[in-house]
């Protein structure tokens, strides 16, 4: 029986006694962005939702240069296999990238890096120079298009840069792209997708959109509250009646009937125009089967606190490094509590239905 079946089976049968390590430790190492996306709380300044809050609801602004190095020692004692990813809010403007990633190298733990790519050239030389080349980069689209999402006129031409600059220094670097399906992009994701067929990418991934609206809240809220309690999230500005999905169910099979040199994947994988509708126009209605990330990673913020999973989750505290190392708060027993409870819902609760861990 290999690692993988035995790693199934202990989450169905015994989700509050995990036997293995964290995949992924994520580092929430920052609370500021340099961009202003319109699907993003962070971007419309939308801060009382969980997601605004995980990821800059906590002081200081830059997490310590001491705490990230206790994260790294810690790894390398307790789960040198994990991967350390720098993914909040954004990673390129932290002020000790550098040296934390020198340490990281130091001490053998591997690391990736999610960003925006708005100032990838001028620390492309840092990441080569680190063996930090593991990049998922999140774009929006075309270049007018993804400008106009991200609030900045030269977004898109700058991280295409950044990409080059990193490619030229590392030509092994692997670098995947990341798009998130809107209401303004729709009909533009082939055209994007034509834009980088040159480029040497591991993969392009779309995304549809996560969002909990609020009446999704408040029917979690109902049951969860008290535990888990959930917010709206991501419908600041966007409007999901926008979407034309006809559009973009038509643009799916032509970007499938595609080919590539770099794999293209969506997520969720929808096998129809009726379950697509579903997605968008029943967010009631589970999708996924169950959340992996409560098995496979946990979140770092800036002060030292850690939360399930990443940003899309629940803002609930499991406990502080500063008081607690990273094996105990692995098993920490609000965590335990959390991956048990999830299992007696059938996997997923209700403020769960469109996160991007369901799928």
């Amino acid at each position: 029986m290999n690692t993988a079946t035995i790693k199934k089976i202990n989450k169905k049968l015994l989700p509050n006694n995990y036997m293995f390590a964290p995949e992924w430790i994520i580092l929430g190492v920052n609370n500021v962005c340099n961009l202003h996306c319109k699907m993003c709380d962070v971007g419309t300044k939308s801060l009382d939702t969980n997601f605004a809050q995980n990821l800059v609801g906590t002081h200081p602004i830059n997490m310590p240069l001491p705490l990230i190095e206790k994260i790294i020692d810690e790894m390398a004692f307790h789960f040198p296999k994990t991967r350390l990813g720098y993914a909040f809010t954004e990673p390129l403007v932290y002020p000790h990238l550098e040296a934390s990633l020198e340490y990281a190298k130091k001490k053998n733990i591997q690391t990736s890096i999610t960003t925006n790519a708005l100032v990838l050239k001028q620390k492309a030389k840092i990441l080569a120079k680190n063996n930090a080349t593991n990049l998922y980069i999140s774009l929006d689209g075309p270049q007018d298009i993804h400008n106009e999402i991200r609030g900045h006129k030269k977004s898109f031409q700058k991280a295409v840069e950044g990409m080059e600059e990193l490619f030229r220094l590392q030509p092994k670097a692997s670098v995947s792209v990341f798009c998130v399906i809107t209401e303004w992009n729709i009909g533009y994701l082939k055209e994007f997708l034509d834009f980088f067929k040159a480029y040497p990418l591991g993969q392009i991934g779309f995304m549809h959109s996560n969002f909990t609206k609020q009446h999704i809240a408040d029917t979690h809220n109902e049951i969860w509250s008290q535990s888990y309690p959930a917010t709206n999230s991501n419908v600041d500005e966007v409007n999901i009646d926008n979407f034309d999905l006809d559009v973009l169910w038509e643009e799916i099979a032509a970007i499938k009937a595609a080919t590539y040199n770099f794999p293209v994947s969506f997520s969720p994988e929808i096998a129809s125009k009726e379950k697509l509708h579903e997605f968008y126009h029943k967010p009631e209605k589970i999708i996924g089967k169950m959340c992996n990330d409560v098995f496979t990673s946990i979140m770092v913020k800036s002060d030292g606190s850690i939360i399930p999973s990443h940003g899309r989750c629940y803002n609930i505290e499991l406990g502080n490094l500063y008081k607690k190392n990273l094996k105990q708060l692995w098993n920490t027993r609000i965590l335990k509590k959390l991956r048990t409870d999830l299992h007696n819902a059938g996997g997923l609760f209700p403020a769960c239905s469109r996160c991007c861990s369901a799928f």
